[in-house]
């Protein structure tokens, strides 16, 4: 993606080295920046933004193990990946998780899954 990104997102994140790689890993992005405080990663298709929470907001929560989908969230992204069996056993060796039903769409299956921080986000896979 040349250029400065037109769409993206920004994650909060306590643990920031831990939730970007979970991304760069299961999403296959690339990481494009990154200091103590942030880390600025793409694909092809979007750019993901993982943002430290400040530490002293931090120290006032902890994350569970395995965490705890956070689900009073207004807001709920998705991304392609090849499988879903292969994101599932993935994210679950990074400490997020892939669950539930499987809904389909046209041209696509998709399945909720966790970071670990307990983010809910959506993984498609394409059907032919």
């Amino acid at each position: 993606m040349p250029g400065p990104a037109r769409a993206g997102a920004l994650i909060y994140a306590k643990d920031l080295e831990r939730v970007s790689r979970f991304y760069q890993q299961l999403l296959g992005m690339t990481l494009l920046k990154s200091d103590d405080t942030l880390h600025v990663m793409e694909s092809p298709d979007f750019q993901l933004l993982i943002h430290a929470i400040p530490p002293h907001i931090a120290a006032t929560f902890t994350i569970a193990t395995p965490p705890v989908p956070r689900e009073d969230s207004a807001l709920k992204l998705f991304f392609t990946v090849e499988s879903l069996a292969n994101a599932a056993s993935q994210a679950s060796d990074m400490g997020g998780s892939v669950a539930g039903p499987v809904w389909e769409g046209p041209g696509f299956r998709v399945q909720n899954a966790v970071d670990p921080e307990g983010n809910i986000f959506q993984l498609r896979e394409s059907i032919g």
